[in-house]
């Protein structure tokens, strides 16, 4: 990236999130793994309910990499 600024990406994409999962308690339960810096939880306008899928950005990459050690993710008893 001539003259631009390089970034670096620690995202990890969460699927089948509950309808009653909150960002809150995303960032709470993903914050155990390391530093995180930002989760997104798309709405849809439509409906008013999220898309059932988030992003959670880390800083670091040993920080995502303690999210795969973990062979699974119970969030109110459903697998993401």
């Amino acid at each position: 990236a001539a003259g631009g600024r390089v970034r670096k990406l620690f995202d990890v994409f969460v699927a089948e999130v509950p309808w009653t999962v909150s960002s809150k308690e995303l960032r709470e339960y993903f914050s155990q793994f390391g530093s995180v810096q930002r989760c997104h939880l798309p709405f849809d306008r439509d409906t008013g309910f999220h898309k059932r899928f988030c992003w959670i950005k880390f800083s670091s990459p040993e920080d995502v990499q303690n999210v795969f050690q973990k062979d699974s993710h119970i969030l109110e008893g459903a697998k993401v």
